[in-house]
């Protein structure tokens, strides 16, 4: 009886340790670039260096305007984060242009609202990238264009059309001192 146990535990073990590596590691492979990484980057980097931020916030013609620090970068960028391209429903519905030192990725599926990711490089290090994305349906129409430059600016500009009201434009903006 206890051999029958062991001969069963040894199996069990050799057939979960047979398991196909490529499986695996195609589950973590992107296809487009790693928005959604380098956005965990960046807010890991910013909580390590806390810097100061001025930020504006206007919604139409009003605006307020503070020097802050952000706590929690995560959060704060995660509208970038939200835009990633490597969405398993995604993938194939992006081309890809590449000419010098500029990515372009563009989406005209209707199901997908990221419609383009600009990424910049300059010295091969990320220079910025600007994300826009469009919603609609019967109701409702909005515009977002995203930007993030590194240690220097990021925006978030939204337009909304929302039938029988008003148009709303956003924009948040934060400069790094």
């Amino acid at each position: 009886m206890r051999y029958n146990h062991l001969l069963c535990g040894f199996l069990l073990l050799l057939c979960y340790s047979c398991g196909d590596p490529t499986v695996a590691g195609q589950k973590n492979a992107h296809t487009y670039f790693n928005l959604k990484g380098y956005i965990e980057q960046e807010s890991g980097r910013l909580g390590r260096s806390n810097p100061t931020v001025q930020k504006t916030v206007m919604v139409n013609d009003s605006s307020e305007s503070k020097e802050i620090k952000i706590q929690d970068w995560k959060k704060e960028l995660s509208v970038f984060s939200d835009a990633d391209m490597n969405r398993a429903a995604w993938k194939g519905l992006f081309q890809v242009k590449k000419s010098g030192e500029q990515e372009v990725y563009t989406s005209d599926h209707k199901k997908v609202p990221v419609k383009e990711v600009v990424i910049i490089r300059r010295n091969g290090q990320l220079y910025g990238l600007q994300i826009f994305i469009r919603n609609s349906n019967t109701l409702y129409t909005s515009a977002d264009t995203l930007s993030y430059y590194p240690d220097s600016l990021y925006e978030v500009k939204k337009t909304q059309n929302i039938r029988l009201l008003s148009t709303k434009n956003y924009r948040i903006t934060g400069k790094f001192k």
